[in-house]
């Protein structure tokens, strides 16, 4: 069964990253691209102004760019949409399978070390960005990045973080994994999709402001600015207080474990600043005198709190959590 799921985590990686190639031409050809939508409506520069009868004047000169029809232009990038879609879901049935047979092969649920984290919190962002897809399927680009970091996640996870099945040091031989590792890799995978939402409004707003840089080039493909910003602030009001209940339940755990609640180790500390500046976060934005690009600004502080106490502390510092196995 180990072995299984190491096939299967290889068959997950290989399932996301032909769905975000699939993301990525719907996102360059598909309805949302320039040459799509200026093919879609070649009349759309002015026409002969006060012309009440007769047929239109466009300024548009034929042009062999701009000779592919509306719908070559739309179907084509729609196809590359759904089959990106069908991707996604043939990796995350495959993300199922791996974690779930490392459960089976090491009889334990399957967050003993820092690979398995890795495995359900990017199951977990897949799985919040699915619901996410079925609730508002007009950010359907935004697959091309969620699917980059599961992949990149996963592609670290299996590269650097892999060690063999086996059991559970004793400080963990407690009910308490369950509950806190749950909580906590569950509020990860949410934040993960929170902040990619939050980093494609900066993009979007970005390019509404008149940026033409990279990255601010990308978000003339982006769904709208207040779309972007009202998903961001939904995913991380969801994702908060499972993630301040993680926090809790930890030092409930703690207590138990090694006779206080609060021991300032390394993954403690890290995990309170997250919980901080994501508490910051929601703050922010139910105050209206703060800028929506600043909230998000805010979120994706919040996400590289998450990522070094994901790293950064399990693999540099060391303290009384020192599980990572690698």
């Amino acid at each position: 069964m180990g072995e299984l799921s190491n096939q299967l985590l290889v068959v997950t990686i290989l399932c996301y990253v032909v769905a975000m190639m699939a993301y990525a031409i719907e996102y360059a050809f598909g309805g949302r691209s320039i040459i799509a939508r200026a093919a879609a409506t070649p009349a759309a520069v002015p026409a002969l102004v006060g012309a009440d009868t007769g047929p239109s004047i466009s300024y548009f000169p034929e042009n062999p760019e701009m000779s592919e029809t509306p719908a070559s232009a739309s179907s084509g990038g729609h196809r590359a949409g759904v089959a990106a879609v069908i991707l996604t879901v043939l990796g995350y049935a495959a993300h199922i399978g791996a974690l779930v047979t490392r459960g089976i092969a090491a009889d334990r649920a399957p967050w003993g070390n820092m690979y398995e984290f890795v495995m359900t919190a990017t199951l977990v962002g897949v799985t919040a960005w699915l619901v996410v897809l079925v609730r508002w399927r007009t950010l359907r680009h935004l697959g091309l990045f969620v699917t980059l970091v599961a992949s990149i996640l996963l592609a670290i996870a299996g590269m650097t973080l892999y060690v063999p099945v086996g059991p559970l040091v004793p400080a963990l031989h407690s009910y308490w994994l369950v509950i806190h590792v749950g909580a906590a890799s569950t509020a990860s995978g949410i934040f993960l999709v929170g902040f990619v939402a939050a980093a494609m409004h900066l993009i979007r707003s970005g390019y509404d402001a008149g940026k033409t840089r990279f990255p601010y080039s990308l978000g003339e493909r982006l769904p709208q600015a207040a779309t972007l910003e009202r998903v961001t602030f939904r995913i991380h009001a969801f994702a908060f207080p499972i993630w301040t209940f993680g926090v809790i339940a930890g030092a409930i755990w703690a207590e138990a474990a090694w006779g206080r609640y609060w021991n300032w180790d390394p993954k403690e500390v890290w995990s309170f600043i997250a919980w901080v500046v994501y508490a910051c976060y929601l703050h922010a934005r139910s105050t209206p005198s703060v800028s929506r690009r600043l909230t998000s600004w805010i979120a994706v502080v919040g996400w590289a709190t998450m990522l070094i106490n994901l790293f950064g502390v399990n693999l540099f510092a060391n303290g009384l959590h020192s599980y990572a196995g690698v």
